[in-house]
């Protein structure tokens, strides 16, 4: 991957995180019936929005390198196969972690919104492996998922523990949207050093 596909890549990464924290922050408000005293109180409140989008992009976008990390050094120390089948089993556990892991044994939210949060996710990742296999081959349903699912999971524990609705709504959309976007976007990224960078990655 060449500084300036990265920059790319690191800006519009960025761009999805601020609209999408915008996008559903303002959605939020609205409905909670939030009132805003002035220009500046929504001035103030929209550059909030964008900060807090940024931030969770960058942190999207750390989980998302860290996941090619693991992607790299998985392919090269076992087999395709196996490697496909660990990440169905690692997929499949973060999931039911994430299903019914704070209703047994965790504090605050759990129960029925830890179910609804998790179909959600599937739906989004199942939708995501779908568009990237179209886009690329159908090799790329596992990785994808692995990432959409898995590593999404993983980024957000700490808003987990916060056991607010409207503030894992807040975070995770746009955190599913940057991740969603970094995976299927990356094939594009790297194809014009693909022939000399052997990164692997689920294209």
């Amino acid at each position: 991957m060449s500084l300036k596909n990265w920059l790319y890549l690191f800006w519009t990464t960025l761009l999805v995180g601020a609209v999408g924290s915008l996008a559903v922050g303002l959605i939020l408000q609205w409905t909670d019936t939030v009132q805003l005293n002035g220009v500046v109180d929504f001035v103030v409140n929209v550059g909030i929005l964008l900060g807090v989008g940024i931030m969770v992009s960058v942190y999207s976008q750390m989980g998302f390198f860290a996941y090619l990390m693991i992607n790299y050094m998985g392919t090269g120390v076992f087999s395709r196969r196996t490697w496909q089948y660990m990440q169905i089993v690692l997929t499949a556990l973060a999931l039911l972690e994430l299903m019914f892991f704070r209703t047994f044994v965790g504090k605050g939210q759990g129960g029925s919104s830890d179910i609804i949060l998790s179909v959600v996710i599937l739906i989004v990742s199942c939708a995501v492996a779908f568009y990237k296999a179209r886009l690329t081959n159908t090799t790329a349903w596992i990785p994808t998922l692995f990432f959409m699912i898995a590593v999404t999971i993983v980024e957000m524990i700490g808003v987990l523990k916060i056991g607010v609705n409207a503030a894992t709504a807040w975070i995770v959309a746009p955190l599913l949207a940057c991740n969603a976007y970094q995976i299927l976007i990356l094939h594009k990224v790297l194809k014009p050093v693909s022939t000399s960078v052997p990164v692997q990655s689920p294209q």
